[in-house]
């Protein structure tokens, strides 16, 4: 979610991004994030109302850890995958 935000978006430009993503969920994680002071949440007024979100100093800190962990899983997708087919033929 905070990689989406590299730069501040509106509510619905996020949603775009995460496509399959519920308003409802969205809304959840954004608030989560706030509370967490990995995010700040504008009001913007004006012509067209809207909501704007952006990553806070704490939010940016976690893009070279959530890089690595993102590295980390493509680098062992294969073995991860051959792993969710074991278990999940063993749950049948």
């Amino acid at each position: 979610m905070l990689a989406v935000l590299r730069e501040p978006r509106r509510f619905n430009a996020i949603k775009r991004r995460l496509d399959g993503i519920t308003q409802r969920v969205l809304t959840q994680t954004l608030r989560k994030l706030e509370r967490n002071g990995m995010i700040t949440r504008t009001v913007i007024t004006g012509r067209v109302l809207g909501v704007e979100h952006a990553r806070t100093p704490l939010g940016e800190s976690l893009q070279k850890p959530f890089s690595e962990l993102y590295d980390w899983t493509v680098e062992n997708m294969a073995e991860i995958q051959q792993h969710q087919r074991r278990y999940d033929e063993l749950q049948e």
